[in-house]
């Protein structure tokens, strides 16, 4: 029964994280001390229900695939007159894609999420909003109206918000959720209006229904072209929003303050499945709007470009991530807007296990840094502090190195495939999205791989700190600003006896990376001043290097379902076989050499800016070969002026582009004004009327009651007195 009707088991998929959610926060509501004595049960109960969410969305899957079939299963939710609305699960390619690419990310973070939050107090908490969250995604995903799509996807902001703001005592992590909350609601208020425009048009709710009319209308000229744009464009802003696009991508570099398992998920799985799903789910709307299509087109382009500059010189190893993610998603955005359906399918299935293994590496690192600096974000998550982290955490090294490579797009790893396509795709709709493509991937290369040099490669630097005057401690010998220059003791002394202000700006050029290490409840006081005994970050605990080895195989591999590799009966590789019934496959057509052939120019800019970064930060950096004599004299290099650019690089990606501070000046100030504005008229004007009014009628009143002492003679005087005409007044209007 469930082989040949596997669309009647959809339920099952998010009702299971939905169970175990609703299972761990009722039981540590009710039940807090039994909790705290089983909270390893939490775990226990989150991980096997994903595994059967993850075992039946691949069943369902290979069937459908079987079929090129697409089915709904739907429910009656409300029937009126006026609107008739279902309920249900829908069932194609993309849906089971999703969901597959949810529960296999998911499981992961979960089995990691064990050992990493096993010490935190909010453990039974975090996989209450855990599993809440992946059954929010998959809801999401298995969604056939644009309804039930809204809801869930306000389900997911909401857990967004609870695991952003996880550790809320921090005033970081409060401001970051709050940060993410109020951006994402700007975003999901436009796409309410443009579902509302929507049914208004089309008089539906149901996206295969409405996407059929619209394409209907506009074909026949029953709607006006510029309408039809107005109204397509605003459910754009809700993906904009949640995808982290330009122009409401600031909320991304401060949600890492959450725990970092749940960045992985955030990164590899929600941002795709509450937000460029949503797009690629109603292309079919979009498409016969060329406007729209442009609109679309070029803010991914921007946003890639952005993303990869801004990423640049980030010295916090999650943030630098964080940037990443924004930018490879860009390039998701950027081939929905040319049309380009399959690639922009694929892209995602490469980037999300490449960035889980990344974000999830970078736990580990971070997780064992805790251990020698104490529990200080700022410490644990500084890259110029960790280097040297490979030689005593292989496994995390060898993993990051893998989740490195596969987005600067070096073949055969799994980004290589889909972002090549992306830029062989926007080469030939524009040539202009073809060169910030074909940029891009040169960033990509050059900031991935100075992330993976700074943490990975090269000494450990935070055991060699100086707590004699922390506030100015430094590396004894030298120290490391984010350009990758290095400065020798000698020449920071130098810089003392200059003036205050020339201090400040060679501490702005030069960062120190020599930090004291503070008290942690869970780690103890570890305060070390001899760089041979102090510890070191070792290889994490034994279940957190498991999923970081079982992602390696998708990073690796996940590419080659979009490889023809051998010449099948219908010329197909296995990606467009699967999307069959959702795109035409004559246009995919291609064999393997001719894939590698046209990729020779986008290969060829990733390893420039992997030589780049090598250079800068590599064993021999730049700052190694200023010293050489033949660069010194050398004629064709300007070193005030690479110095110069250096450093505009550098403010530009520390300072995110300076958006965030326009943001602040136009935006929020203004805002905070014109709030005050109007407190000031509706207290003193608004008010002052009402109140005068009343003010006035209570004197009034007390003095009519003075004025009434009950005496005749004075009411008779009163009434003569208004009654017999004035002097004045006989004077100008003399009786005749």
């Amino acid at each position: 029964m469930f082989v040949e009707s596997p669309y009647e088991y959809a339920w099952v998929v998010p009702s299971c994280p939905l169970v175990a959610s609703g299972s761990t926060g009722l039981v540590s509501f009710f039940l807090p001390k039994a909790t705290k004595g089983l909270r390893r049960s939490c775990a226990a109960l989150s991980v096997p229900s994903l595994t059967v969410a993850t075992f039946i969305s691949s069943i369902s899957f290979w069937q459908q695939n079987a079929g090129h079939s697409t089915q709904q299963y739907l429910w009656s939710w409300i029937l009126t007159s006026d609107i008739s609305l279902k309920i249900g699960f829908l069932i194609d390619p993309l849906t089971l894609i999703m969901s597959i690419l949810v529960t296999t990310v998911g499981t992961s973070v979960t089995i990691y999420s064990d050992s990493y939050t096993c010490h935190d107090q909010g453990y039974a908490r975090f996989f209450t909003y855990l599993s809440l969250f992946t059954a929010s995604m998959l809801g999401l995903v298995f969604s056939p109206n644009l309804i039930q799509i809204y809801v869930f996807r306000e389900l997911v902001g909401m857990c967004s918000y609870l695991l952003i703001g996880f550790w809320f005592a921090r005033p970081s992590a409060a401001n970051a959720c709050q940060k993410a909350f109020v951006t994402n609601r700007i975003g999901d208020f436009g796409l309410l209006l443009g579902i509302s425009g929507i049914y208004w048009i089309t008089g539906s709710f149901e996206i295969c229904e409405l996407c059929d009319r619209f394409i209907g209308l506009t074909s026949s000229g029953s709607v006006n072209p510029i309408l039809a744009n107005i109204i397509a464009l605003p459910p754009f802003s809700g993906p904009v929003a949640k995808s982290a696009q330009f122009p409401l991508h600031i909320w991304l570099p401060d949600a890492t303050e959450g725990p970092t398992p749940i960045s992985a998920l955030i990164h590899a799985a929600t941002m795709v499945a509450a937000g460029i799903y949503f797009v690629a789910r109603i292309l079919n709307l979009i498409e016969v709007l060329p406007l729209s299509m442009g609109v679309i087109s070029w803010v991914g382009g921007t946003t890639a470009l952005l993303g990869a500059t801004l990423a640049l010189t980030q010295r916090d190893l999650k943030r630098g991530l964080a940037h990443s993610t924004m930018s490879q998603l860009g390039y998701t955005v950027l081939a929905l807007g040319i049309g380009a359906y399959r690639s922009a399918s694929f892209h995602p299935i490469t980037h999300a296990y490449s960035k889980a293994s990344s974000f999830l590496g970078s736990g580990s690192v971070i997780h064992s840094m805790e251990k020698v600096v104490g529990y200080s974000p700022i410490k644990s998550q500084d890259m110029p502090l960790t280097g040297g982290s490979r030689k005593r955490m292989p496994i995390t090294g060898t993993t990051f190195f893998s989740g490195t490579l596969s987005p600067c797009g070096i073949p055969p790893l799994a980004c290589f495939w889909s972002k090549d396509e992306i830029t062989a795709e926007s080469r030939l709709c524009s040539s202009s999205l073809g060169w910030v493509a074909s940029i891009t991937a040169g960033f990509t290369a050059s900031y991935m791989f100075r992330i993976y040099l700074l943490t990975f490669e090269g000494n450990f630097r935070a055991n060699r700190m100086s707590h004699t005057n922390f506030g100015t401690s430094r590396l004894p010998g030298s120290s490391i600003s984010l350009w990758g220059e290095t400065q020798t003791e000698s020449a920071i002394e130098e810089t003392t006896d200059a003036p205050p202000s020339a201090q400040k700006a060679e501490v702005a050029e030069t960062v120190s990376i020599a930090y004291f290490a503070e008290e942690n409840p869970s780690h103890g006081n570890i305060v070390r001043t001899d760089a041979y005994d102090s510890p070191h970050p070792e290889e994490s605990d034994f279940a957190m290097p498991p999923p970081l080895i079982v992602l390696l195989i998708p990073t690796s591999l996940a590419g080659l379902i979009g490889a023809n590799f051998v010449q099948k009966e219908t010329g197909l590789d296995s990606l467009s076989e699967w999307l069959i019934p959702l795109i035409v496959p004559d246009k995919y057509h291609g064999n393997l050499i001719e894939l590698l052939i046209d990729s020779i120019g986008s290969v060829s800019l990733s390893v420039l800016g992997i030589s780049i970064s090598y250079v800068a930060y590599g064993p021999n950096n730049f700052c190694e070969l200023k010293k050489h004599r033949h660069f010194k004299n050398s004629k064709f290099i300007d070193e005030n002026l690479l110095s110069s650019f250096g450093h505009f690089i550098q403010n530009w990606s520390l300072n995110r582009g300076y958006i965030d501070y326009y943001y602040n000046v136009y935006l929020v100030k203004t805002m905070v004004f014109l709030s005050k504005s109007v407190l000031f008229f509706d207290q003193w004007i608004i008010d002052g009327i009402i109140n005068g009014t009343g003010v006035s009628s209570l004197f009034g009143g007390e003095g009519a009651r003075y004025g009434g002492s009950g005496r005749i003679s004075y009411y008779s005087f009163g009434s003569i007195t208004g009654i017999a005409p004035s002097p004045l007044t006989v004077l100008a209007f003399p009786v005749t």
